[in-house]
């Protein structure tokens, strides 16, 4: 209740006269996979007579290190719920106002020039089979990026994490797994569903059931630092609110229904 109190104060901020034309941009602190959909709304929040919000994109986990270095944001957009909590836990967010709108699926993916029809991913599918003798599997670093911790649980729930792990090319996050499958450097990749349908360079072979992994989320919320800067909170109110989820939608991700 207090949560749905706060976010209705801020939605107020929305019917403010045209002074936010003249204040700070908003720092938008967001997950790699949620930058075309971002950038979309950034240009929409243009169109109602607002300042372009300043994006920063990169792997959860780095920006929330980076916001835990003192590196300024007002809104912080994380691709899984842990990185969120260990923001809140360094004091950096305003808790009430988490809130964890969209939801995604994990795909594995092969360069869009490979033969062959999609599957079913079942615990008997071999992964190293599908990436050759000597193929390597790209997807986000399983150490700290949260694609990579999701494909983690999943080849763990499918039994093959310790004969796959020495096979996978780590990266930084989940666009240069889908960077190294695009350029033909792995022939498999695992990333969200939303980047393999952005890119032509690629194809799903098969969705990771949803039992496989945790399921894959996004929080976002206020930081302490936006806590007198009504312009953020009016642009988070647009960026949780439905017309936000519509343009989510329309870029692949799911309403996520706790």
């Amino acid at each position: 209740m207090r949560r749905r109190l706060l976010l209705a104060s801020f939605a107020a901020a929305l019917t403010a006269p045209p002074a936010f034309a003249q204040a700070e941009p908003p720092v938008v602190f967001a997950a790699a996979s949620l930058t075309d959909a971002m950038k979309a709304l950034g240009a929409a929040w243009v169109a109602k007579g607002h300042p372009m919000p300043r994006f920063s994109f990169a792997a959860s986990s780095a920006l929330a290190r980076q916001m835990e270095q003192g590196a300024p944001a007002d809104i912080f957009a994380s691709a899984d719920e842990p990185w969120m909590d260990y923001a809140e836990q360094r004091g950096l967010m305003v808790k009430e106002t988490r809130v964890s709108p969209l939801a995604n699926s994990l795909v594995l993916i092969a360069p869009a020039d490979r033969p062959g029809p999609a599957l079913t991913i079942t615990r008997e599918t071999d992964i190293l089979a599908l990436a050759g003798p000597d193929g390597r599997i790209a997807v986000g670093d399983p150490s700290n990026v949260p694609v990579g911790k999701y494909a983690q649980a999943a080849l763990t729930w499918m039994g093959q994490w310790e004969k796959v792990s020495p096979r996978l090319a780590r990266t930084d996050n989940v666009r240069s797994g889908l960077l190294l499958v695009e350029r033909g450097e792995a022939p498999l990749g695992i990333v969200y569903g939303t980047d393999a349908a952005l890119s032509k360079g690629v194809k799903v072979i098969g969705t990771f059931p949803a039992e496989s992994h945790p399921p894959v989320t996004y929080p976002f919320a206020l930081t302490r630092r936006a806590a007198g800067n009504d312009e953020a909170k009016a642009l988070f109110v647009f960026l949780t609110g439905e017309e936000a989820r519509a343009t989510f939608e329309k870029f692949g991700f799911s309403a996520n229904r706790p």
